[in-house]
């Protein structure tokens, strides 16, 4: 198979599965099962590509930000969605102190999917007809921003997944526990991607870096994103994410069933 189709394969991966609740991680594992597998640098940035199509869709969003920033109620969001970032950029350079490793075994991405999809539909369950606020506190945004860590530590609980169930518990309703899962994105994603490319500009890995495969991977990532996510929104307006809980549970098992 050509790399150019690999790369277009692999994008369309991660543009689906980035930003809903079902962890890319696990997709990427099954899909490098029967395709090439890339380089860290490769699944890093592609996440790129998504943010970017979150960025679009929240243009309005953005703006606000950009331009409306002495408004108290933008300052105030604002300043969650930081302290839930810095959290999280604090809890990752604490790991990379201590020399936290990745699990490099399909196994605990496997129970950290399954695991999750568990928590999900038993979390929906438990919220069933209770009132849910629009309004996100503090302790929703270092919430969240503990859910995003838990994600960088376990690869396969999601990072949308974590942090929309860390919001939802706390009473967040879906459709603003999802923006704010999805705003915060933009700068974690875009910071992990440019890290990665920095040091990958510093020191050269021994195998050449294709720039032009990986800019279509990232290419074909936002565009995906962009209609995924756009969807999604739509979506949880009047759905649960029981069938996505599901889901995991079944992908969880079947990357069991693989890696045996």
């Amino acid at each position: 198979m050509p790399d150019w189709l690999v790369v277009c394969l692999l994008g369309i991966v991660e543009g689906v599965t980035e930003f809903l609740p079902i962890s890319s991680t696990g997709h990427l594992l099954l899909v490098e099962h029967w395709l090439p597998r890339q380089s860290d640098l490769f699944n890093v940035v592609i996440q790129s590509g998504a943010v970017v199509a979150v960025a679009m869709i929240f243009a309005r969003r953005v703006k606000q930000f950009l331009f409306q920033w002495r408004d108290p109620e933008t300052q105030d969001y604002l300043a969650k969605l930081a302290a839930a970032f810095l959290l999280t950029a604090a809890g990752g350079l604490l790991l990379k102190k201590l020399n936290y490793t990745l699990p490099d075994t399909p196994i605990p991405v496997a129970w950290a999917t399954l695991v999750g999809g568990v928590v999900l539909i038993g979390v929906e369950r438990w919220l069933s007809g209770k009132p849910m606020s629009s309004e996100v506190t503090w302790t929703i945004a270092l919430a969240v921003g503990l859910g995003q860590l838990l994600a960088a530590v376990f690869p396969g609980t999601s990072r949308s997944g974590a942090t929309i169930i860390a919001a939802m518990v706390l009473g967040l309703n879906r459709p603003a526990a999802t923006e704010f899962s999805f705003l915060l994105g933009i700068p974690s994603l875009l910071a992990a991607g440019g890290v990665h490319l920095v040091m990958a500009i510093r020191q050269p890995p021994a195998e050449p870096i294709s720039w032009g495969l990986l800019a279509l991977g990232t290419l074909v990532s936002a565009l995906t994103a962009f209609g995924v996510v756009k969807w999604l929104l739509r979506y949880v307006q009047s759905h649960t994410f029981i069938g996505f809980g599901w889901y995991r549970i079944v992908l969880g098992g079947l990357i069991l069933l693989w890696a045996r």
